[in-house]
């Protein structure tokens, strides 16, 4: 559910400013609202105010920027030296950090060049030995593709020096180095012949650009035999002066951010000669600790609480408050906006029916599982307090979002479990060979008779002998196809309808007749056309629009008057209103996926169980091995291949089919982030 908000307004006098924020900070339950306009001074803080945070932003800036050159992670906490040593800390830490980040710099700097040119820096201090050092001899080095055509630099530089120079050519792994070698005076003429050529020059970065090819080489071999041991040496370094400094500068960081965030709140504040006014939201369970923040200050303070405006006020935040089963699902959520505050949170439907159309996608037992072991590796992980670094996708996974997924994941799993005992589905169809699960034609058609169709079993089609019976047999295509199509699009007409509904409801909540009657017209038309499918079945008998006496026939008259009635309602604002009732049946529909995408899913299983369990009957024992081998290979690729999106199909459903018809992503709210303290709490709320 949305958690309701109480807007409130807070006036003090501008001497008690800093204690008031530094209050809230510490109640950490105050969303703020900028204040706009009016007879106070609003935006901009001016005249000392601004120098103040100039000078608390500068030096925040220092110390995040030696806090990143560290690269250390966050320290245990530490005691916060006094508000008049903060520089001196930040600068003791800055300045020989500074250093060492410079001599780390210029020694990758320096590796990455003998990574590059080391070896053909090297062949040309072979090739011409002395020469670079002469006053009279110019070189100009060069490198070749293996496409590149010698000849034509070497007629180039006939036709520009005639036989005033000579040139030499070593291979250098997959290319060529080169250097020609002239006058002095003449090195313009030589790199104007390179570029004829379309070469160009080989030119060292940074100070080796100006040194001789041996002196460079020399510098180079240099790097390579002790490089690595000189940057190690560096990043010892900065291991020691991360301990020795990272606490205080963290402390010092935290306590910075916090005076900031003072100011901050100053800017976005009405501000007078002596007051100073603020107005935010803050949680109706939070009111307790907001009062009890600004009551230590007595007459000093004056607030008002009031009621939001659910209807036209646009800023009002949203925190999501569910406990229990559905509070984990609100990680899934975050994959969605927030919804408009004083609207519909659909966080527990999810938690309801993202799991269910997930397990009947997957309906295997193993399958189910593989991702029950998943969930409890990532749950071991949160209990351990470890995070999940995915570096390969740039992202780190905190404790507490893998204790939602790891809970969440189990959840899938436990659906996948359950509906795989009821298509009989072990690794697909491992569990029949195994005796595990067989074909009842006599259950079955006491189960799904009434649907009109008739299991018959045909003689080596399927096991009709084992320990459970299949009652969801949606392998069995010939038979069972039609059923579990239509028991998927089930699920597509109540929550299509559920969603107009929704908008329905939303609409008289906010007194928004054009939604309201959008709603009706809508829910109207897509009834009618459910009943029409049924009462035609789907087509094939429209003589049935005349018999008045099939209740379904007079619901869809029903449904489309509706339809009919909510149209001409809003016709000027929403005109093509027959289109989007075409797309909504569509959209009832597309919870055929959950049919089509799990039958795939089960075909292909069934194919690598098959496939394994031929191996055991032609080969024999040996063939067991083979089979598990082949078997579990071709399962673990299917299920690397399909995983996505069997996860992006039943999130498809809910945040398009259901969602759309809500409003829910047509509006959107702030998501609800209070002022709070980073920096530990100081007795009377004054920061040092």
């Amino acid at each position: 559910m949305i958690n309701p908000m109480q807007q409130v307004v807070i006036a003090t006098r501008k001497r008690d400013s800093e204690a008031v924020i530094t209050a809230l900070q510490d109640a950490g339950v105050l969303h703020l609202k900028p204040i706009t306009g009016g007879p106070l001074s609003t935006g901009t803080l001016v005249g000392q105010d601004a120098q103040h945070r100039r000078d608390d932003e500068r030096l925040l800036a220092r110390a995040e920027s030696t806090i990143a050159e560290l690269g250390a992670y966050r320290p245990a906490p530490a005691a916060l030296p006094a508000q008049g040593e903060w520089a001196s800390v930040v600068e003791g830490a800055a300045t020989p950090v500074a250093a060492l980040a410079k001599q780390r710099q210029d020694l990758q700097a320096d590796l990455e060049v003998e990574r590059t040119y080391g070896d053909a820096v090297r062949a040309l201090a072979r090739m011409v030995g002395g020469l670079s050092r002469s006053r009279r001899v110019a070189l100009v080095p060069f490198l070749l593709s293996p496409a590149d055509n010698i000849a034509e630099l070497d007629a180039a530089l006939r036709g520009a020096l005639a036989d005033r120079f000579t040139m030499a050519v070593e291979n250098v792994g997959a290319n060529r180095v080169g250097v020609i070698a002239t006058l002095r005076g003449e090195r313009d003429a030589a790199r104007a012949a390179l570029s004829r050529a379309r070469l160009g020059e080989l030119r060292l970065p940074g100070r080796f650009d100006t040194l001789p090819l041996a002196d460079a080489a020399a510098e180079l071999d240099e790097i390579a035999r002790h490089g690595a041991d000189r940057q190690r040496q560096l990043n010892e370094q900065r291991d020691a002066l991360a301990h020795a400094h990272g606490p205080a500068l963290y402390a010092v960081r935290d306590a910075l951010k916090d005076r900031v965030a003072v100011h901050d709140v100053r800017a976005v504040s009405a501000r007078g000669k002596y007051s100073l006014a603020m107005q935010g939201y803050v949680p109706v369970d939070r009111v307790p600790a907001l009062q009890a923040a600004l009551g230590q200050f007595g007459d000093a303070v004056s607030y008002e609480l009031h009621p939001v405006d659910e209807h036209h006020d646009e800023a009002v935040p949203v925190q999501l408050r569910n406990n229990g089963y559905v509070k984990p699902f609100q990680t899934v959520m975050g994959l969605m906006s927030l919804p408009k505050y004083g609207s519909f949170d659909p966080t527990w439907v999810i938690a309801v029916f993202f799991p269910l159309f997930f397990g009947i996608i997957i309906a295997d037992i193993g399958y189910g599982l593989l991702f029950l072991l998943f969930g409890m590796w990532l749950l071991g992980k949160a209990r351990r307090n470890e995070g999940w670094d995915l570096s390969f996708f740039g992202a780190y996974v905190p404790p507490a979002t893998l204790k939602d997924l790891g809970f969440v994941t189990n959840v899938m799993a436990a659906w996948s479990i359950l509906w795989g005992f009821l298509s009989g589905e072990l690794f697909g169809t491992l569990g029949e060979h195994l005796g595990l699960f067989y074909l009842n034609g006599d259950l079955l058609n006491s189960l799904w008779g009434w649907t009109g169709a008739r299991y018959a079993a045909e003689h080596g089609a399927a096991h009709h002998g084992g320990l459970l019976p299949i009652v969801f047999p949606r392998l069995e295509t010939g038979y069972f196809s039609n059923i579990a199509l239509v028991f998927s699009l089930l699920f597509g007409i109540v929550q299509v309808l559920w969603g107009w509904g929704i908008r329905i409801q939303q609409g008289i909540k906010h007194r928004d007749t054009d939604h309201t009657w959008e709603g009706i017209a809508l829910f109207g038309g897509v009834f009618g056309l459910i009943m029409m499918a049924f009462a035609t079945r789907a087509g094939k008998d429209f003589g049935a629009f005349s018999n008045f006496s099939d209740p379904r026939v007079l619901l869809m008259y029903l449904g489309f008057a509706a339809f009919v009635i909510g149209y001409l309602r809003v016709f000027s604002k929403f005109p093509m209103l027959p289109i989007e009732l075409l797309s909504q049946g569509g959209a009832v529909m597309s919870y055929s996926r959950i049919f089509a995408v799990g039958l795939v899913s089960a075909i292909l299983a069934k194919l690598c169980s098959d496939l394994g369990w031929s191996m055991y009957e032609k080969i024999g024992v040996i063939g067991i091995l083979v089979g598990i081998a082949l078997g579990a290979l071709l399962h673990f690729f299917v299920l690397a291949l399909t995983l996505i999106g069997h996860i992006v199909q039943p999130l498809r459903l809910h945040m398009v089919e259901f969602l759309n018809p809500t409003g829910f992503n047509n509006e959107t709210s702030p998501a609800y982030n209070p002022l709070r303290r980073l920096s530990p709490a100081q007795s009377g709320g004054q920061v040092k």
